[in-house]
Parts: structure tokens; C-alpha cells; sequence
């Protein structure tokens, strides 16, 4: 059980990241940038409603059978969800604020990292906690049929073989992961976006 698990948490691991950084500075480029926006935006409202599982055996037509087409398949996953979040959080900034930074000359990276990252960053989370949920169910569809390892593997295999309680217990280690991982995102929330924190105690 534990090397199914800690090979399940780095594929995931790794595919989060993949998917959540290049989601949040697209999701920022959409937000900020008109010809941006004019030229992803169709692409992701075309794709963004394909099951993501769907498109596992593509992926490792693309990939091969490998650790690739798992953080693949998350990256994916992840990485709509985190833009689609992204680029709300942006357009939702007050108007003044993108003003005052054209007023005093702000640079088009200061217009990223210091207007368009901090007013969207409440998005953002809820973005990247989505991201972390989906990723969950994405994985262990992933170890289902293209893996020997892993939590879904483990779960597939145990019920192919009717060992029952093999099967609850890697059910039961997805939802630990998942429960840590919203706890740890929500800690992350609260250091990254203290201003929500006080509005919600208010």
C-alpha cells in the first residue's frame, strides 16, 4: 500500500504543477491582454467540455504507457480549471486599480505581478483547490487501465480479484489525500490571501 501511494502522489504531484502554472500566467495573459484573449479564449471554451478522461488514450498514443501520459492526462485536467479561474479573478479587479498602475507608469510585468496576480489570487485558490479534486479522480481513472502502480491500479486490480476490502481501503486512502490536500490548500489560502480570512471573521 504505501508504494502505491507515494507513486499516486508523485504523478500527481508533478501533473498538478504542470497543469497549474502554465493555467495561472495563461489565465493572467487572457485576463490582461485583448489579442491574448481573442486567440486561446475560442480554443478553450471549444475544449474545455471534453471529458478530460476521454482523452487518456490520445494522450498515450502521445506519451506511451509511461509516467508521461499521467502527468499528462493531470496537467490537463488541472490546467483548464485553474485558467478558467485565473482569468475570472482578473477581469474581476476593480478598474481603478489597473488604472492607477497606467497613471504611474507600471511596466506590462508589474501589471502581472503586482496588480493582476494579487487581485486574482482569491480565484486563483479556488481554482487550484478544484484542480486538486479533479485531479484525484483523474489519476486513479489513469491507473485504472494504463498502469501497473498506484491507488487506482491497486483499487482496478482489487476488484478484478474480488479482494473487497483491498478495494474500500484504497477508496478510503483517496479520500485522506483528499482531505489533507484541502487542508493544506485552504492553510496555503490563508497565508497567500489574509485579506479573505478577515472579511470572512468580519
Amino acid at each position: 500500500m504505501q508504494g502505491h501511494i507515494v507513486i499516486s502522489l508523485q504523478r500527481i504531484a508533478i501533473g498538478f504543477v504542470l497543469g497549474a502554472v502554465p493555467g495561472i500566467v495563461l489565465g493572467l495573459a487572457i485576463g490582461l491582454v485583448p489579442i491574448v484573449r481573442a486567440i486561446v479564449q475560442p480554443l478553450v471554451d471549444a475544449t474545455f467540455p471534453i471529458p478530460k478522461i476521454a482523452l487518456l488514450p490520445m494522450v498515450m498514443l502521445l506519451f506511451g504507457i509511461g509516467e508521461g501520459s499521467k502527468y499528462a492526462i493531470i496537467a490537463i485536467a488541472v490546467l483548464f480549471l485553474v485558467l478558467i479561474n485565473t482569468e475570472a479573478g482578473v477581469r474581476n479587479i476593480e478598474r481603478i486599480y489597473l488604472d492607477v498602475g497606467r497613471n504611474y507608469g507600471a511596466s506590462r510585468l508589474m501589471f502581472f505581478t503586482d496588480i493582476a496576480l494579487p487581485g486574482a489570487l482569491p480565484m486563483i485558490m479556488a481554482g487550484l483547490k478544484l484542480g486538486m479534486g479533479v485531479a484525484l479522480i483523474v489519476i486513479v481513472s489513469a491507473e485504472f487501465v494504463g498502469a501497473r502502480s498506484g491507488i487506482g491500479y491497486l483499487i482496478f486490480n482489487s476488484w478484478n480479484t474480488f479482494q473487497v476490502d483491498k478495494m474500500y481501503a484504497g477508496l478510503m486512502v483517496i479520500a485522506i489525500i483528499g482531505f489533507a490536500s484541502a487542508v493544506g490548500l485552504a492553510a496555503l489560502e490563508r497565508a497567500l490571501v489574509p485579506w479573505k480570512a478577515g472579511q470572512r471573521i468580519s
